[in-house]
């Protein structure tokens, strides 16, 4: 009787692993289940920029409000070589030359004072317009640098970090939507020689810049973007040169206060 009962146990636990094996076999004989088209950059991103914003000067007024005096390099760490080349700023030169454009590049145009709108090119391509010297940047969410002639605007490569994201502690407003966090995170290179400052303080072909845009929403439903950048050059800074900014979202109706006006080199 003892080995009639073990006999049973045996065979009702080949039974069930047969069982199993045969619901695996049927299982694995069912094609891949299709998975879900991948989302384009701009239907996939976590927050809306599109629109018009306009800088709120909260700090270094004296050198975004008015275009600093020749050698005046405050707040920047340049090294002696850079200095050189500031001092021998000469913006008539700048016209004679039509180099008048030179302040208004990648690493300068998003502190200068005015209005930006941010809109989608493409399905991959966020576009950023400024009204202050009439300069558009391209934000590429796909792609790689092209070899070819340098842009005053350089090649930016945009990116959304993935959590924890986000920067400078910002807490009580930033959003989050599913597995993305709300910094857009912004590598820019290949950019023409320009100025850091309109003033003439210089950055090299070899200057790149790293930037995140955070999107912060108040209570009360006001958004604005703070812009962190760090700018890198070995050959003219000591350091890295971090600032940050802060773009308000204007109302569709303040959309008549866009005023595009020509670079100026003074």
């Amino acid at each position: 009787m003892k080995q009639l009962h073990m006999r049973a146990a045996v065979s009702a636990a080949v039974l069930a692993v047969l069982g199993f094996v045969g619901v695996e076999s049927a299982l694995a004989a069912q094609p891949p289940a299709a998975s879900a088209p991948a989302q384009s950059p701009k239907a996939a991103s976590p927050v809306d920029l599109t629109g018009q914003w306009v800088s709120v000067i909260t700090e270094d007024w004296r050198w975004r409000m008015v275009t600093p005096l020749k050698g005046d390099f405050a707040n920047i760490p340049v090294n002696a070589a850079a200095r050189a080349v500031g001092e021998q700023w000469d913006p008539a030169r700048d016209e004679a030359q039509g180099e008048q454009c030179k302040g208004y590049g990648a690493l300068a145009i998003m502190r200068e004072p005015g209005r930006f709108r941010f809109s989608w090119q493409d399905d991959t391509t966020l576009k950023v317009e400024t009204d202050s010297g009439s300069q558009t940047r391209l934000l590429h969410f796909t792609g790689a640098p092209p070899n070819g002639e340098r842009q005053l605007q350089g090649y930016s490569q945009a990116k959304w970090q993935s959590p924890p994201g986000g920067r400078g502690g910002f807490g009580i407003g930033v959003v989050r939507v599913g597995n993305q966090s709300n910094t857009l995170e912004v590598a820019t290179s290949q950019i023409r020689l320009g100025y850091l400052r309109k003033n003439g303080i210089p950055f090299s072909e070899d200057a790149k810049l790293t930037e995140y845009f955070d999107v912060v929403r108040e209570p009360s439903g006001q958004e604005w973007v703070v812009i962190t950048s760090i700018v890198e050059d070995p050959k003219y800074l000591n350091e890295p040169w971090v600032t940050s900014i802060n773009l308000k979202k204007e109302k569709e109706s303040d959309r008549a206060k866009w005023h595009p006006t020509p670079c100026s080199a003074r």
